[in-house]
């Protein structure tokens, strides 16, 4: 039977411009589907994607549901696209507040948006509905991204009796990107979904900055790559010390036969 993979990416090329995240948003999930694995990829709708451009079409079957984030419902809005010349098609998660009327993680001034906490855990839950709904069960889910860096938690959590992810490790990749400042003070409130109860997450601070939450997605995660040079020596060896020889460090080189061969020892603990 085919293993599959669940990619959460933050940015994906050519929809958005080129960085880091979202060269290997596109990067990974191609090196993968090579190796024969079947792939789902999500990503949010950010508004400054182009959706006449990016041929991207609503799938109204997976639409419609309504998430309650801080006691507020948020409709989301399920599109679909594929990368030109690729099999990869791509699952874009979208609602007129949070993503539609917004560009990225900043605005025209380059001002982080201050909601950008309940905006991730929208996306993760958006993600993991859609999914369910998909009635797609995944190997592994790899995270890639800061704005997927509640999925980890969800995943052993609120989620863990579904059957679509019960058996499913999760990957959470550290990139350079970060960002500045501290996620709003509502953040731990916004996550509470079903057993994803508030007194889980006593340890951490109230204030999420990046390294928090960082930290965060690796204490949930089954394993963690280190992506870049850049990434941080304090959550490199946090990550060692968490997970040990289920931290790997590959930056760029032999990234199909490394991320591979990470997948099947994941799975081969589950004797799959």
């Amino acid at each position: 039977m085919t293993k599959k993979v669940l990619f959460i990416n933050q940015e994906i090329i050519p929809y958005v411009p080129e960085t880091e995240l979202s060269v290997m948003g596109k990067k990974v999930p191609q090196a993968i589907i090579d190796k024969g694995w079947e792939i789902r990829t999500f990503m949010p709708k950010w508004g400054n994607i182009n959706e006449r451009r990016g041929q991207l079409h609503e799938v109204i079957r997976l639409s419609g549901m309504n998430l309650i984030i801080d006691d507020t419902d948020h409709p989301l809005i399920i599109k679909v696209a594929t990368i030109p010349q690729t099999r990869i098609q791509v699952y874009f998660i979208d609602n007129d507040d949070y993503f539609t009327k917004r560009k990225m993680t900043v605005d025209d001034n380059g001002v982080e948006y201050a909601d950008n906490g309940e905006r991730a855990v929208f996306f993760a839950r958006g993600v993991l509905e859609t999914v369910k709904k998909l009635r797609w069960v995944p190997d592994v889910i790899h995270c890639q991204g800061w704005m997927s860096a509640v999925i980890p938690f969800y995943i052993k959590t609120a989620y863990a009796d579904e059957p679509s992810f019960a058996n499913t490790k999760v990957v959470t990749s550290l990139f350079a990107e970060k960002f500045n400042g501290s996620l709003a003070d509502n953040f731990k409130r916004c996550i509470e979904h079903r057993d994803a109860t508030i007194d889980k997450l006593e340890a951490y601070p109230e204030s999420f900055d990046y390294d928090v939450l960082a930290k965060f997605a690796i204490d949930y995660s089954d394993s963690v790559i280190d992506t870049n040079e850049a990434v941080s020596e304090e959550l490199r060896k946090y990550a060692a010390e968490k997970l040990g020889d289920k931290f790997v460090t590959c930056h760029d080189e032999n990234l199909s036969e490394t991320y591979n061969s990470l997948y099947n020892a994941l799975t081969e603990e589950n004797g799959q």
